[in-house]
């Protein structure tokens, strides 16, 4: 289930299924409303996006309350998380995945929001976006997070990335699946128990935040994936950006963790993740690995429609 491309003109829903927007983030937050109007579009802000009942947030329910509703309100055609943060797991049990097959819409953030976008994939089938959040969108160094979130939604493009990106093989090999993916962090955390995600045949995407993981905690998240037998069901995997001041790599560690062991194609770039440029990613959509071809990673079907 794909859903509709965005016109000019559209309703956008901002809602903060993670951490709260707080007075320092207003700025950047403003602007990017200024940016998306300037672009065509409207912008509709979620009720809870600025709540802080707990203290260190909005309840689980009232974030809930602001996803469900968007999905719910006609005139919105795509859900874009403010920011990322922490304990987006916490609306697991309450969204209202119902509502959302019979409203899909495009849905957007990355960093902890994967953990919503590949629930609410797994739940309904409904493909999901990590790209850039709309806070971050104006705090940007350059306009490629801004560019590929028009390319992706707007124009339909089905580029990952753009021709200029460097990718790197780190595995040789060919793999077509569905993929999934995100924060490593957070999709470690995916993999038992009752919320946990099918990995089976899959292609994972995965980068980290390497001011919250140092190469041990990496070293942690990739082992726990290992002793789950997430690696012995994938199809291959795309690292993305993770800039420790080690200089270690988020490929480095995967090879310590995994050595021979598979033979699954892994491809890095540093293109997505909490870097800048974001490219726009779908969860769910059916991709091709080939480190023989020029172009390392294509989507093979349609995202948006």
């Amino acid at each position: 289930m794909i859903p509709n491309r965005l016109q000019k003109g559209d309703v956008l829903g901002i809602i903060a299924p993670s951490d709260p927007v707080t007075p320092k983030n207003l700025e950047e937050f403003n602007a990017s409303i200024l940016l998306m109007e300037k672009a065509g579009y409207n912008l509709k802000i979620g009720k809870n996006v600025f709540a802080n009942s707990t203290g260190y947030g909005a309840t689980a329910k009232q974030k809930a309350e602001d996803l469900n509703n968007m999905f719910k309100d006609k005139e919105v055609k795509m859900v874009w998380c403010a920011k990322g943060g922490f304990n987006s797991n916490s609306l697991f049990d309450l969204i209202d995945y119902d509502v959302i097959k019979q409203n899909p819409k495009i849905l957007c953030g990355y960093s902890d929001t994967t953990a919503i976008a590949n629930m609410i994939y797994q739940k309904t089938g409904l493909v999901t976006f990590s790209g850039q959040t709309f806070k971050g969108l104006s705090a940007c160094e350059t306009d490629y997070c801004y560019k590929e979130i028009i390319k992706r939604f707007q124009d339909a493009s089905l580029e990952l990335g753009r021709k200029n990106d460097e990718f790197r093989v780190i595995r040789p090999g060919k793999a077509e699946g569905i993929m999934i993916g995100g924060n490593l962090s957070i999709m470690s955390n995916l993999i038992t128990g009752e919320y946990k995600i099918d990995v089976t045949d899959k292609i994972l995407f995965l980068e980290e935040f390497s001011l919250e993981s140092p190469p041990e905690a990496v070293s942690s998240y990739f082992y726990r994936m290992k002793q789950n037998d997430v690696f012995s069901k994938i199809k291959g995997i795309w690292l993305g950006g993770y800039e420790h001041e080690s200089g270690i790599t988020l490929a480095q560690v995967l090879k310590d963790t995994i050595g021979d062991e598979y033979d699954f194609p892994i491809i890095q770039s540093d293109n997505f993740g909490h870097i800048d440029p974001k490219t726009v990613i779908p969860v769910g959509t059916k991709v091709r690995i080939d480190t023989e071809d020029e172009v390392k990673i294509k989507l093979l079907e349609d995202c948006v429609k």
